[in-house]
């Protein structure tokens, strides 16, 4: 237990993903800050071994709740035993992923339907499950979406997970305003190579998604791929510094220091591509009310359509 208050202490997390690589940094970091947890977990191995570190802890052990984030069911169930165990729930943190590549040319429907229907689809059940029992407890409260790098910055082989990150993006730079009236800060996460195993996700595919167009890759390719997960930033450094984006009131938590000039080339990629001409006085006046909308959406306010026409 950290020594210094975070402001959470005694608050209720709901985690997915939460046994293993960046969840499970998540779940240590807040229960270091003295929080109720309550965690998805798919594998059994998994989840004792992470039963033994709150035990070794002296911590409390958690709620822990088999999931898959893409069952609908399964996901609003896991609210009410949150809710039956703890009275309310405070915080929710979407992270279960799957890190699949392959040329976006060759993909088949099954490659789009499975890695979209986790890194989106369970995104979105999380939202739907558990934002109302979020609005109906009391106090500090807040909905952190961990997406990736690839929110931001493309790849040649990452065309699936690089749209389903960002859509999660576009769907947590939304849903702040609309949170932001009742009191729940949202934040979208976005980190860059962590000390995981999402390297193996490909060798995780359900028997119901086996029509891949992806060419095989070799099993030696594969863990070769994988060594480069080893000089990636350790999950727990992650986990804090999303409990102290959660503190800020952050919208936006970047994790990983070296992308500036990444996002200095995307930056000047896009200026560029904009016309140099002028903007009739008509568009104008309705990009300034949207601009004006978002801000006072952000500051608290209730945006109804008529405010942007």
């Amino acid at each position: 237990m950290s020594d210094q208050p975070s402001g959470w202490e005694g608050r209720v997390a709901f985690i997915t993903g939460a046994v293993t690589g960046i969840g499970l940094g998540v779940a240590q970091a807040f229960a270091d800050a003295d929080m109720k947890l309550a965690l998805s977990y798919r594998n059994e191995d998994d989840k004792e071994a992470t039963e033994q570190w709150f035990a070794d802890k002296g911590y409390d052990q958690p709620l822990f709740i088999k999931l898959d984030v893409t069952d609908r069911g399964a996901f609003a169930a896991a609210a009410d035993r949150v809710i039956d165990r703890y009275g309310e729930v405070h915080v929710l943190v979407n992270n279960a992923g799957v890190s699949v590549f392959g040329p976006t040319d060759e993909a088949s429907y099954d490659d789009y339907d499975w890695i979209m229907g986790v890194n989106f689809g369970g995104v979105v059940n999380g939202v739907v499950s558990f934002l109302p029992k979020i609005k109906g407890s009391q106090g500090r409260r807040h909905v952190v979406n961990i997406a990736s790098m690839a929110a931001f910055l493309p790849g040649p082989q990452a065309g699936i997970y690089t749209a389903s990150k960002f859509a999660v993006r576009g769907l947590t730079d939304s849903l702040r305003y609309n949170l932001a009236p009742h009191g729940i800060g949202c934040s979208l996460c976005c980190p860059a190579l962590t000390r995981t195993n999402a390297w193996k996700s490909a060798q995780k595919r359900p028997e119901g998604f086996g029509e891949s167009g992806f060419p095989d890759v070799p099993e030696g390719a594969l863990e070769q791929f994988g060594t480069a997960f080893e000089e990636g930033m350790d999950p727990y450094e992650v986990g804090t510094k999303i409990l102290r984006g959660m503190s800020n009131q952050d919208g936006l938590i970047l994790t990983h220091p070296e992308h500036g000039p990444d996002f200095l080339e995307e930056y000047a990629k896009q200026v560029k591509a904009l016309p140099l001409e002028e903007c009739p006085p008509g568009r104008a006046h309705i990009e300034a009310l949207r601009r004006q909308a978002m801000a006072d959406a952000e500051a608290g306010l209730l945006i109804d359509l008529d405010r942007l026409t």
